[in-house]
């Protein structure tokens, strides 16, 4: 059965496989601190429905509290290492079955395996304090093997760890004006790709939230990175299929098997 991408804004997407509804990165507010949704209304209740969610790391926008209590009792939730410590709040989701993840960790849920690998991208919960949780990619392997990649930049290691994948789901964007270390715009999305050689590839991460007043502050930041990333992943990685869902909708990218 082919995999199926629903992507929902942000980070978030769920990847159905092998009979399994993986979440990612749940995040399912209008608003958030400074932030306000722009684009593609908030996902609806079925999008809360998952046999396991992924947080790749601590920043408020991927690991959401009200987000995951909306989750289900019984839903799996994978997080990085340290992650309860470091977020009180998470020990308060008792509904939740956490279990706690470090590169190279492997979760297995039926026919589906959930292999945690590294991301080159600040992990604390604030933009202070001790580091004290690896950011994290996720590789799920069922029938197709999908790499989401969480918020990373290029790192040297990158092809090797994460290994052979089907699909890419790559960040693009963010939710400002300006990307910091850490981050993949569309341009390095794209070397992403070659490195990476994927069957498909799905931008996430771009056009979703905003910074509230800053509407006119270099808005193409917001608007144009899918688009770019299509063109730039055309040239550096000729031989990848790129689809760029609408908010709430749902591709099936080719996969070599």
């Amino acid at each position: 059965m082919p995999v199926e991408i629903t992507w929902w804004g942000h980070a978030t997407c769920t990847v159905e496989d092998a009979n399994i509804r993986v979440l990612t990165d749940p995040l399912f507010a209008r608003r958030l601190a400074h932030l306000r949704r722009r684009r593609g209304a908030p996902p609806p209740p079925d999008a809360w429905r998952a046999d396991v969610a992924l947080v790749s790391h601590l920043h408020a926008d991927h690991l959401h509290l009200p987000s995951l209590a909306r989750l289900a009792p019984g839903t799996r939730l994978l997080v990085p290492r340290g992650a309860p410590r470091s977020v009180p709040g998470l020990r308060r989701l008792r509904h939740l079955r956490l279990t706690e993840m470090a590169p190279g960790d492997v979760t297995g849920l039926g026919d589906l395996a959930v292999r945690a690998v590294s991301a080159r991208h600040d992990g604390r919960r604030l933009p202070v304090g001790p580091h004290r949780s690896p950011a994290l990619g996720y590789v799920i392997e069922g029938d197709a093997r999908t790499y989401f990649a969480g918020d990373t930049g290029l790192f040297d290691t990158m092809a090797k760890e994460v290994g052979p994948v089907d699909v890419a789901l790559l960040p693009v964007g963010g939710w400002g004006p300006y990307l910091g270390d850490g981050h993949l715009d569309a341009g390095r999305a794209a070397e992403a790709l070659a490195l990476l050689g994927p069957r498909s590839a799905v931008p996430v991460h771009y056009g979703t939230y905003w910074p509230i007043g800053m509407d006119a502050v270099r808005p193409h930041e917001f608007h144009a990175p899918g688009e770019e990333f299509e063109r730039l992943a055309a040239e550096r990685a000729p031989g990848v299929s790129v689809h760029r869902p609408a908010h709430g909708e749902s591709v099936r990218p080719e996969v070599f098997r």
